[in-house]
């Protein structure tokens, strides 16, 4: 992570009789006749057993690819557009359905990313950026036996202001290849995503507005529910998966009264929409909202549909400087409740849960201001940021010299960007879900990069995204890293979990270290240590977080930091 980064986060989806056949029939019918040839050829056999790259969807037929992975034979379609271009007077409007198109699509490149800052040093295979990104890729086996299969859903972090579905970290082959149907969803972001303007409410069905991009994810998991099954998928297995952002949109999918029913397990990667990062409330949600639509200096809610796009986003601030910065909402529809309120009620989804965070989520300048990691700095850091809490907070993030300022830092930083967020999901869901919860915490070390960044900052340990290519099996698609035989180990473990769990809801599998569903013991929880070294502790951080949930209670953060 390097300090542009880091200043990056501090800032912050039959014909009739006599009638001429479709085109879809033909090729059906093309099929039985080659299925009937097998006895004179065996060419045709085989032609017949192999699966067609064209699908029929409601707004038109798709044409894919045919790939593989390590060869294992797959098919893959890109950029399939789920909904309507949320362009024009679908801006800032719910996700519509997708345009019906005439002739074949060809759904072999990326579509448009979304509207975004550069905000992180992200690898896009999308050639283009647009208003119009809502579409969506589905990595399926080349298979023809029948079996349903499962299906991953998977939603890209980015603190909902960058990210695409055609990172290469995101490629679902791997997965494919180990017999899961893997789905990447682009939604919208930032100010195009989650402007929430009273005039919008008003309009609105519903009388709500904000929440545009998790509504984008819920239609993908409806398109999801609705044609899954032609690519090879179980609608009625479906996992949904996250990282940061995508981890906090996934806990909130789990309180939304509009996902129930739409997904059978859910996978949380350091993040999670609790205290500090809870969601925004309405009316937090309106004052960013309006702060902005004051710095265009629009009147109306038509003339902010007027602006271009570029101009919306370069309003939103720089690279270095993002002025505004949004965010989920309690609008009143897709979310009703405060995730914390949804899960004390036991009213979120009741599936398996598996999630965990990492031990490097934020580097120690985080929290010293890039001052020396010296005990005297430390003290006078902690007085500051806890006042009469000082002293508890020093017991538990101890600071006698140098290094251990700087591991505590590392850890207390961590807790407030992300980590302490997350154990709370942990906690809620395995009080009150009535589902097994399968915590992990990651400590593998990324290996060193090609070429070093001359601002590169000291890494103590797994930093924040560095586990997306272990869990999704796409360390081969990035030369950035020299990858070593460890780090593949490390991977096999980490996507094995992963794929199993997708599978069965357990990540156990025996051919990988046991892992327990977290429950108390002897005053920790059990969490799932994952490293070359994959094993289960007692988590050591229980008093940290018990700590941290009593001081936010009682110093609540104001919501343009909540996401720190």
């Amino acid at each position: 992570m390097t300090k542009t980064q880091m200043t990056a986060i501090q800032r912050f989806a039959f014909p009739r009789p006599l009638r001429p056949l479709r085109a879809s029939h033909r090729r059906a019918a093309a099929l039985v006749a080659a299925s009937l040839g097998c006895l004179l050829s065996n060419a045709l056999c085989a032609a017949a057993n192999q699966p067609t790259t064209r699908i029929d969807l409601p707004a038109g037929t798709i044409e894919g690819a045919r790939s593989a992975f390590k060869d294992i034979e797959l098919r893959a379609f890109r950029g399939i557009p789920y909904a309507a271009a949320p362009i024009g007077e679908l801006r800032w409007k719910p996700p519509q359905p997708a345009a019906a198109w005439g002739g074949v699509r060809q759904a072999t490149q990326f579509g448009a990313r979304c509207m975004q800052l550069p905000l992180f040093p992200m690898e896009f295979r999308a050639r283009q950026m647009s208003e119009d990104c809502l579409f969506l890729n589905v990595w399926t086996p080349a298979r023809t036996d029948g079996e349903k299969l499962p299906v991953l859903v998977y939603f890209y972090g980015g603190g909902f202001a960058a990210g695409d579905s055609s990172e290469p970290r995101y490629d679902g082959a791997a997965l494919a290849s180990r017999g899961i149907v893997t789905v990447t969803v682009n939604y919208r972001l930032g100010v195009f995503g989650f402007l929430a303007l009273p005039e919008m409410a008003r309009e609105s069905a519903y009388g709500a507005a904000g929440n545009y991009g998790l509504l984008d994810q819920q239609a993908a998991l409806h398109w999801v529910r609705e044609n899954i099954a032609k690519f090879g998928g179980d609608p009625d297995k479906v996992t949904i998966g996250g990282e940061s952002a995508g981890a906090v949109a996934v806990s909130a999918h789990m309180a939304s009264p509009l996902s129930k029913g739409l997904f059978t397990r859910a996978i949380g990667q350091s993040g999670a929409a609790f205290g500090p990062l809870t969601v925004w409330s309405r009316h937090d949600a309106t004052t960013m909202s309006e702060g902005f639509r004051q710095k265009v200096n629009a009147k109306s809610l038509s003339a902010l549909r007027a602006m271009p796009a570029q101009a919306l986003l370069n309003a939103t601030g720089t690279k270095d400087n993002p002025e505004f910065l949004f965010w989920p909402s309690v609008d009143s529809h897709f979310l009703t409740q405060s995730l914390e309120s949804a899960y004390e009620a036991g009213s979120q989804a009741r599936v398996p849960l598996l999630v965990g965070s990492n031990s490097h989520e934020a580097p120690h300048t985080m929290i010293l201001d890039a001052k020396p990691p010296t005990p005297e700095n430390w003290r006078a850091v902690l007085q500051r940021t806890f006042g009469p809490y000082a002293t508890e907070a020093l017991a538990l993030y101890p600071g006698n010299d140098d290094d251990e300022v700087r591991r505590s830092a590392t850890s207390l930083a961590s807790d407030i960007f992300i980590s302490h967020a997350t154990r709370r999901w942990v906690d809620a869901h395995r009080q009150t879900g009535g589902s097994f919860v399968y915590f992990y915490y990651y400590t593998h070390k990324r290996p060193p990069k090609r070429t070093p960044e001359p601002d590169q900052l000291p890494e103590d340990g797994a930093v924040h995204s560095s586990e997306i290519k272990y869990v999704l099996g796409t360390l081969g698609l990035s030369n950035r890293f020299v990858w070593r035989p460890e780090d593949h180990a490390v991977s096999r473990i980490f996507s094995g979990y992963v794929a199993h769990f997708v599978k069965t809801g357990t990540p156990n599998d025996p051919s990988l270290p046991a892992w327990p569903a977290s429950r108390e013991d002897r005053g920790g929880l059990l969490r799932q240590q994952i490293a070359v070294d994959t094993k289960t502790i007692i988590d050591p951080d229980t008093p940290r977080h018990a700590f941290l949930r009593r001081y936010y209670a009682e110093n609540p953060l104001l919501p343009d930091h909540r996401r720190r």
